[in-house]
C-alpha cells in the first residue's frame, strides 16, 4: 500500500500561538525518525473540522505523507474546528496572516528542515496560491487542487456575471460548518464560551457575498490574477473536467513565471486518490514526486515532464456516470498545436462555410425549466449531481447542429462563441451549451458558459442593455478536452435561461440572434506521442482511522412537476453517513437538503432553501444545530431570510435569525 515503510507517529493536538495570542488547533504526523534526521512539511489549511467530519479523510492523505518522509501537519483556521477565535469570512486578511506564521512556526520546529509546501483542495488549494503570492520565505512549493484565481469571475459565487445557486449551497455549507462547538476533550471546559462567541459573531456569509454582485475590490482581495508575478514557488495545480474550477489551471500555466504542472482528469470536486478506478490514479505519489523534487532537492525529472497531463475524454451517454477516455500531454501553454476553427450559425445548423447560410433572424425566450438537469456547478462526479440528458433542456432552447461527423473532432481549450443580438430587457443572461449528440440521440453536455449581458464589457462596470440595440458580443466557455467521434452531431444550444444553475433575471426576456454568429473550436490534432505517456496508476489510500457505520449515506436528486397547481421542484438530498469514530468515541451526522422551485413559469416565484442539521455526539454531551437559509427575489431586490437554532441534549442554547433585502445590481 505505501511507497515506503517509514514508521511515524501522530500527534492528536499541538497549539501553534499566533503573534496575537490566538491558540491555533494543529495535528500532526510525524516520521519516528525525524527528531533526528529533519523533514520537510506539508501543510494543509482549512476550517471543515480535522477532530471529527474530515478527520476519515485526512487520516488516508496524510499518513501516507508521513510514510513517505514528510511532517504533515493539518491546522484548523481560526475560528474552526477546535481553534480559538471566530471565522467570518473566506480568505480575509487575517487568514492569510495566520497562514504565513503557522509556516514560520513549522519551519522553526527541531524535527523540519525548514522547507515547507502547502496542498489544499478547494478552500485549502485558494490560500495555498493566495500565500504562495505573500513574503513566506520557507513556501517552497504548493499543490493546488480545485482553486482559483479570480474569485468573482471563477467560483462559487458569479459566472459571467449571473449568480450561481452554488453561492446559497456553499454559504449554507458553512453557515452549517460555523454552527459547531469544539470538543471538549482538546479545548477543556471553555468549550461552551467559544461555541457561544462562533454561533454570535461568525454571521451570515450569503448576505455579505450578495452585497457584492460586481468584480469589486471585496472579490480582487485574495484573487492572484490581479498580480501572477507575486507568487515565486512552484506550482503544481490540478482539477477535474466534471469540476467548476478547471479553467484557473489553464491560466496558472499560461501566466506564471515559476516552475509549475497541470493535471486534469476526468473526476469532479475531490482528491483524484479518491476518485473510483479507471478514472482516479494514484495522485498521492504525483503529489510525493512533486514534494520530493522541491522539498527534498531530489532530481527526479518532474521539472522536465511536459506541463499538463489532461484526460481526453471519448463520447459517453449522459445516462451513465462514467467518463471513458486517454491520457493526452502538452509541453507548454498555449500549445502551438491547437488551431482555432470557425463554424458559422444559421436556423438549426452550424455550417463549416458562411457563404452556405441565409439571413435569418432566430428568437428564444426560455422557459424556467431549462437548467433542470444540468447537475452541480463544481460537481462530485456523484450520478446525482452530474449533467443530465441535454435533450429534455434543448425544447427550451435555440438548437444547431453540425451534420453527421465525418471524422473525429478532437478540441482541447475554451471554445467560444460570437453572437449579433437585441434583447427586449434591459437585463438579461444568455446560457450556451456545447453537446455531443450520438446517433440514438441522446445529448451530452460537453462544456457551457453563461453571460449576463449587463456584464458584455467586464465585470467591474456593468451597464443595462439598450432595448431594441444591436450588439456584438463573445461567450468564452470553460475549458474541456473532448473527442466528437465520427458519427455523432457537435450541438450549440442557447437559452435565456438556466435554472436552477444559475438565478434568473429580474423579468423574463426575448434575444433576438442575428444569423452568421461563429462557434469557434480549439482543435487538437491527435499525437501518437501520447500512446507513449507513462502510467499514472490507480487510486492509493492509507490506512484511515477506525470508525463505526451507523446508518449510510443518501444521496438523491429528483425533478418534480406537480400538473395541478403547476410548481416545479428540484429537490437534493445530501446526507453524509452517519458515523462513530472509534479512537475518540464521537458520533457525527450531517443532512442537507436544497429545495429549488418556481410557480407558473413566473420569475417572482423563485426560491431556493437549503436545510442542515449536524450532531455531535459522546456519552451525555450532545450537540445538535440546525440551519435553514431560503433565497427569493422581486425584480429589484434579493430577499434572505434565515434561522440558526443550537441544542446542547434537548435544551436549545442558541437562536437567531435573518431578514434582508439586498437591491440587485443590474443581476
Amino acid at each position: 500500500m505505501y511507497d515506503s515503510n517509514t514508521t511515524f507517529r501522530e500527534i492528536e493536538n499541538e497549539w501553534i500561538t499566533m503573534s496575537d495570542g490566538c491558540k491555533l488547533a494543529a495535528k500532526i504526523w510525524l516520521p519516528e525518525s525525524a527528531d533526528e534526521k529533519p523533514v520537510p512539511a506539508v501543510l494543509e489549511y482549512i476550517p471543515y473540522r480535522k477532530r471529527d467530519f474530515k478527520a476519515i479523510r485526512d487520516s488516508k492523505i496524510h499518513r501516507y505523507f508521513a510514510q513517505n518522509g514528510y511532517a504533515a501537519i493539518r491546522v484548523d483556521m481560526r475560528g474552526s474546528g477546535d481553534s480559538e477565535g471566530v471565522l467570518e469570512d473566506e480568505y480575509l486578511p487575517q487568514e492569510l496572516n495566520d497562514g504565513i506564521e503557522i509556516i514560520e512556526w513549522i519551519a522553526a520546529q527541531p524535527w523540519c528542515t525548514g522547507n515547507v509546501g502547502m496542498i489544499g483542495i478547494s478552500w485549502g488549494g485558494f490560500n495555498a496560491l493566495q500565500i504562495a503570492a505573500k513574503d513566506t520565505p520557507h513556501l517552497k512549493a504548493i499543490i493546488t487542487v480545485s482553486s482559483s484565481d479570480d474569485r468573482y469571475a471563477d467560483d462559487v459565487h458569479y459566472m459571467g456575471g449571473c449568480l450561481l445557486t452554488d453561492n446559497l449551497s456553499w454559504a449554507s455549507t458553512m453557515f452549517s460548518y460555523n454552527s459547531l462547538p469544539p470538543d471538549p476533550a482538546i479545548v477543556g471546559d471553555k468549550w461552551k464560551k467559544m461555541w457561544l462567541d462562533r454561533l454570535e459573531g461568525s454571521g451570515l456569509w450569503l448576505r455579505k457575498w450578495l452585497q457584492h454582485q460586481r468584480r469589486d475590490e471585496y472579490w480582487k482581495h485574495a484573487s492572484v490574477a490581479e498580480n501572477y508575478e507575486a507568487i515565486s514557488c512552484p506550482v503544481f495545480a490540478v482539477s477535474g473536467w466534471a469540476d467548476g474550477y478547471s479553467n484557473t489551471v489553464f491560466r496558472l500555466m499560461e501566466n506564471l513565471q515559476v516552475p509549475r504542472k497541470a493535471l486534469v482528469g476526468g473526476w469532479g470536486h475531490k482528491y483524484p486518490n479518491f476518485v473510483g478506478k479507471g478514472v482516479g490514479i494514484d495522485f498521492l505519489r504525483e503529489a510525493t514526486r512533486w514534494w520530493d523534487r522541491w522539498l527534498k532537492k531530489i532530481d527526479n525529472g518532474v521539472d522536465e515532464e511536459p506541463m499538463l497531463r489532461l484526460w481526453m475524454q471519448d463520447s459517453v451517454s449522459p445516462l451513465i456516470s462514467s467518463c471513458p477516455g486517454r491520457w493526452i500531454a502538452e509541453k507548454n501553454w498555449p500549445s502551438a498545436k491547437i488551431e482555432n476553427q470557425e463554424f458559422y450559425l444559421s436556423k438549426g445548423r452550424i455550417h463549416l462555410e458562411e457563404d452556405e447560410i441565409k439571413n435569418e433572424d432566430m428568437r428564444i425566450r426560455s422557459p424556467l425549466s431549462v437548467g433542470l438537469f444540468a447537475g452541480k456547478w463544481y460537481s462530485y462526479s456523484e450520478s446525482t449531481d452530474l449533467p443530465h440528458d441535454q435533450s429534455e433542456e434543448d425544447g427550451g432552447a435555440l438548437v444547431f447542429d453540425t451534420p453527421e461527423l465525418e471524422e473525429d473532432i478532437e478540441i482541447l481549450g475554451s471554445p467560444e462563441v460570437e453572437l449579433e443580438l437585441e434583447s427586449d430587457q434591459p437585463i438579461a443572461m444568455i446560457a450556451l451549451r456545447l453537446n455531443d449528440v450520438c446517433r440514438e440521440g441522446t445529448s451530452t453536455r460537453v462544456t457551457y458558459g453563461l453571460l449576463n449581458l449587463a456584464h458584455r464589457d467586464g465585470n467591474e462596470n456593468p451597464s443595462v442593455l439598450e432595448v431594441g440595440n444591436t450588439y456584438r458580443i463573445w461567450i468564452k466557455m470553460n475549458y474541456v478536452a473532448q473527442n466528437f467521434p465520427a458519427g455523432n452531431k457537435i450541438r450549440l444550444s442557447i437559452s435565456t435561461s438556466y435554472w436552477p444553475f444559475a438565478w434568473p433575471s429580474p423579468e423574463p426576456a426575448a434575444l433576438t440572434i442575428k444569423s452568421k454568429g461563429k462557434l469557434i473550436l480549439p482543435v487538437r490534432p491527435k499525437n501518437k506521442e501520447d500512446d507513449k505517456l507513462p502510467d499514472i496508476g490507480e487510486p492509493v489510500l492509507s490506512e484511515p482511522i477506525r470508525s463505526t457505520l451507523l446508518e449510510p449515506a443518501k444521496r438523491e436528486w429528483t425533478v418534480q412537476h406537480n400538473l395541478a397547481t403547476n410548481e416545479v421542484k428540484q429537490q437534493i438530498i445530501n446526507n453524509d453517513a452517519f458515523l462513530r469514530l472509534d479512537d475518540i468515541n464521537l458520533e457525527i451526522g450531517k443532512e442537507t437538503t436544497e429545495v429549488y422551485s418556481y410557480l407558473n413559469n413566473n420569475y417572482n416565484t423563485v426560491r431556493g432553501e437549503v436545510e442542515s442539521t449536524r450532531s455531535l455526539a459522546r456519552g451525555d454531551w450532545k450537540i445538535e444545530t440546525l440551519t435553514r437559509t431560503v433565497l427569493t427575489s422581486t425584480p429589484t431586490h434579493f430577499q434572505i431570510r434565515a434561522i440558526l437554532d443550537a441544542y446542547e441534549g434537548d435544551t436549545r442554547i442558541f437562536s437567531k435569525s435573518w431578514d434582508d433585502l439586498i437591491p440587485r445590481d443590474m443581476m
